[in-house]
């Protein structure tokens, strides 16, 4: 099998699992406990929290929560963060190109009375400064945007959002499960006061992932019952789970540079083919604000069902989109918010890619694009 869905989930690296197995068998003490098998526990959270610390470019470790992935960092972020401050104001910026984690967090925040306001995207599926400024208002309370979107991969400029947000105390919440693993991350440096990742999009394990709090934000809590996560998310901790995404982000962080110039070269040079010598091949997302692994391709009169069970059958693993929403019936809400013409939308297909793909993998995609391409004449 060729697996080019690595948006999706990524396979784990054999080393995070050796890092993980002591914590599922004898290292497998609860860290709240007051023993030496607990200690051993709590040591292995400790030196994960300054592992994610160090690759996001926090102030401290304890700016760092442990949660059970990307969604549940979304939902404690926007909700937690809007109701601890709501005195301030009811009003939520976010994008219409938003994780479905983010969209129906806000829907749920406008229920209990928030207003929203839904930014679209430029054609490449970006999103303008300009728009936010003209979007907040003195009752905005948050304004919640990707780093890089899921579906097309394009980049938003965060870090000069960030600052004009900084400059008028307006909360800002990133969810960077995308971007974490693939785009050097400073949350310092880009102002950011919320962020949200997921180990598995990383080559670490699923069900964990983490929430970035800026020391001195308030965030309400998200599970009471125990002290754990200082006593903003109880329940005993994942302990395997989070040395695992430890791992993973300090294997991740080594490579980063020289991975990310190998995947943008590939994506580079499947871009190329794919408008060369796909009949009627178009890219969506953008060229140059774009993650390293990410194609996201239209071929228009195949539709993207038939396109995703012809490359199944030659054993290529792709996506039409999101994951989260592949099982759902409706065009991609993300193609539509950049005001893409409906041949476009519906014959979507997107492939991406992680340190294990080649170009081997991708040139075999191309050609197998190629053939469904021409079958439709």
């Amino acid at each position: 099998m060729i697996y080019l869905d690595n948006a999706a989930t990524t396979r784990m690296r054999p080393e995070v699992l050796e890092a993980m197995l002591p914590y599922l068998q004898d290292a497998f003490g609860n860290a709240s406990a007051g023993y030496a098998l607990a200690r051993q526990a709590h040591g292995a959270l400790d030196a994960a929290r300054e592992q994610m610390r160090s690759a996001l470019h926090a102030e401290k470790a304890r700016e760092v929560y442990f949660t059970s992935g990307g969604t549940e960092s979304d939902n404690w972020a926007i909700k937690g963060a809007a109701l601890a401050n709501r005195q301030k104001g009811r009003h939520i910026v976010t994008t219409a190109v938003e994780h479905h984690a983010v969209l129906e967090t806000c829907e749920a925040l406008a229920r209990e009375g928030f207003s929203l306001t839904y930014l679209r995207p430029d054609g490449e599926g970006r999103i303008c400064l300009a728009d936010i400024e003209r979007a907040v208002r003195p009752d905005t309370v948050l304004v919640s945007v990707m780093w890089a979107n899921n579906e097309v991969g394009t980049v938003n400029p965060v870090a000069e959002i960030g600052a004009f947000l900084r400059e008028r105390g307006i909360l800002f919440h990133v969810d960077a499960v995308q971007a974490v693993g693939h785009l050097p991350i400073d949350v310092v440096q880009a102002k950011i006061d919320l962020l949200s990742l997921s180990a598995h999009k990383f080559h670490g394990p699923k069900g964990v992932g983490a929430l970035y709090i800026r020391e001195g934000v308030r965030v309400a809590d998200l599970m009471d019952g125990g002290a754990q996560e200082r006593g903003r998310r109880a329940g005993t901790e994942n302990v395997a789970g989070i040395v695992g995404m430890g791992e993973a982000m300090r294997l991740t962080e080594e490579e980063l540079s020289t991975e990310a110039a190998r995947q943008s070269a590939i994506r580079d040079h499947m871009i190329r083919r794919a408008l060369l010598e796909v009949p009627g091949a178009v890219l969506n997302g953008s060229r140059e604000h774009r993650l390293p692994g990410n194609v996201n391709l239209s071929v228009p009169g195949v539709r993207s069902e038939v396109t995703l069970f012809k490359m199944d059958m030659a054993g290529i693993a792709c996506s039409g989109g999101s994951a989260c929403t592949a099982g759902a019936i409706g065009a991609s809400h993300v193609l539509l918010a950049m005001g893409l013409p409906d041949a476009r939308v519906q014959s979507a297909i997107r492939f991406s890619f992680s340190r294990d793909t080649t170009r081997e993998e991708v040139d075999a995609a191309v050609e197998e694009l190629k053939h469904i391409a021409a079958a439709k004449r």
